[in-house]
């Protein structure tokens, strides 16, 4: 039986939302076959759980595609590190694969990414969330705790942040 076709709401999100769905895949993999890869994924489970999608006056379309955008990052981690990890990109090949951020010279950039690279999975998106400038609100609807804890967990992710770039100076 042929699978059937997105709708032109499903659609008309995938292109609004898709810069944000190519963050998370850019911050959770190095190489830009796997961040195809896992955008891919991302766009399919989105598809697979479209159906089930019921906006309410309290939770937005871009915190229900966070969290499962997410959810597929993580998981796809997860499976990535039971198996061997190819080499790293080296610092050329991630200039020409990161988008162009005038907020950043290349060399800073390069720097913040490799920091962030070394953050858990759940770091991470915290991370993701507070640069894509999500309030707090938001962050706890998206990863399912309390604003509080958000924001206990956004300092420490901070620290750890300013750590790994005074460490890689």
């Amino acid at each position: 039986m042929p699978a059937a076709a997105p709708s032109a709401d499903f659609v008309a999100a995938l292109n609004e939302y898709q810069p944000l769905l190519r963050r998370v895949a850019r911050l959770y993999c190095q190489d830009a076959d796997d961040r195809q890869d896992l955008f891919q994924e991302i766009v399919l489970q989105l598809w697979r759980a479209w159906p089930r999608y019921v906006p309410q006056a309290n939770a937005k379309l871009s915190t229900w595609l966070y969290r499962i955008a997410l959810n597929v990052a993580i998981s796809n981690l997860r499976q990535r590190t039971r198996r061997p990890a190819p080499s790293e990109l080296n610092d050329e090949a991630l200039a020409v694969a990161m988008a162009p951020d005038a907020s950043l010279d290349a060399d800073d950039r390069a720097a913040l990414y490799r920091a962030i690279g070394r953050l858990s999975e759940v770091d991470k998106a915290f991370i993701l969330l507070y640069l894509e400038d999500r309030p707090y609100d938001e962050m706890a609807d998206i990863l399912g705790i309390t604003q509080n804890n958000v924001r206990v967990k956004m300092h420490r992710v901070q620290e750890k942040l300013r750590s790994f770039l005074l460490h890689a100076a």
